[in-house]
């Protein structure tokens, strides 16, 4: 080959490794990536009083749970162009209630870490969201 073919086509290589490295998070969008999802109930003292979960989307229904200290109700979420993208729960706790979107895609894709794990505990003070189970932030109150 010609000097000026080989450098073209190594540009040309280079430029495509770019792209693509560039648009990683939209081509798993668009390939799909599964995540693990889990909501935990966090309450200190509801045994007499369980936290209930619903959880839904325009694709699928998960049901209802009643969670006792320390339960957690979890599920995998595949994500693709093609499929819904979010699952919204709702919790009661006594007469409140709150509902909140335990998984949207284009909120988690980086939250979620690496390991696309998307974690929430529920505690009489609120919602708090980790990707590793150990590191907490409050999203919102009840």
């Amino acid at each position: 080959m010609k000097f000026p073919v080989r450098l073209f086509l190594i540009l040309g290589l280079a430029s495509f490794i770019i792209v693509i490295s560039t648009i990683q998070p939209a081509a798993e969008y668009l390939l799909g990536s599964e995540y693990e999802v889990r909501v935990i109930n966090g309450f200190k003292d509801n045994s007499s009083l369980p936290l209930v979960i619903w959880c839904s989307s325009e694709d699928a229904d998960l049901g209802g749970r009643a969670l006792q200290e320390h339960d957690d109700f979890s599920w995998k979420m595949k994500t693709n162009l093609w499929n819904c993208n979010h699952m919204k729960c709702t919790m009661k706790w006594d007469q409140t209630r709150k509902s909140f979107e335990a998984f949207k895609v284009s909120r988690d894709t980086y939250r979620c870490g690496p390991l696309k794990r998307c974690f929430w505990m529920v505690t009489e003070n609120g919602f708090y969201f980790s990707n590793d189970e150990v590191n907490w932030n409050k999203d919102f109150s009840w």
